[in-house]
């Protein structure tokens, strides 16, 4: 009976991150192995995307290809740095992948530590590698959901709105209700916040 080849052999994966510049809530890292031949057109920088566009591709994507994701939290975060974290989540996100890649693409200039695949670093690789794209995808819907959950349980900042970043709204809500415990504190805007409520709880108890 003939041996079909595997639609992943030679496998090429993707690995990117969203999340890396809020000042609340995780990174978001995925990594991606598409179909040889795949048919799924649209793919490209998640930025680019509409919402609606996004969501569309993550769930075709996360059907066709194989896909794994990690989430690095705030914790993790403050307590590497924003960068140590992200490639610890990268070498994390390929390891976890059902097949090990021929070769993992990683958007940006830095290589994750620790990995035994091949890897090659891509800048603005999310639009330059159809693999980096989709992973691109899976890992900003991924984080889109968390942050409109994280806004049930933690109330009052907006994160179903600005998922995190530093938008005016989400600088008001710090100043005004504290750091949760999803805020990262090795950030500086979230020191500020911090800062200054324990000055005031000083000048209270004075």
């Amino acid at each position: 009976m003939p041996r079909h080849p595997s639609p992943f052999r030679q496998a090429v994966c993707g690995v990117d991150e969203a999340g890396r510049g809020p000042l609340a809530g995780p990174v978001v890292v995925a990594a991606v192995i598409l179909p040889r031949d795949h048919r799924i057109d649209g793919i490209a920088d998640s930025k680019v995307l509409s919402p609606a566009v996004r969501e569309r591709l993550f769930e075709i994507i996360v059907r066709e290809a194989m896909v794994s994701t990690v989430v690095v939290g705030a914790a993790r975060i403050d307590a590497m740095n924003i960068r140590m974290a992200t490639l610890w989540g990268m070498r994390r996100a390929i390891a976890a992948l059902p097949q090990a890649p021929t070769v993992a693409l990683i958007d940006g200039r830095d290589l994750p530590p620790g990995v035994v695949t091949k890897c090659r670093a891509l800048v603005d690789g999310d639009a330059r590698s159809t693999a980096i794209g989709a992973a691109s995808i899976v890992a900003k819907v991924t984080r889109d959901r968390l942050m409109t959950r994280l806004a049930l349980s933690c109330p009052g900042y907006g994160f179903e709105r600005h998922k995190g970043y530093a938008t005016a709204e989400h600088r008001a809500a710090l100043a005004a209700l504290g750091a949760s415990i999803h805020h990262r504190r090795s950030f500086a805007p979230v020191r500020a916040a911090l800062e200054a409520h324990a000055s005031a709880e000083r000048e209270a108890a004075a």
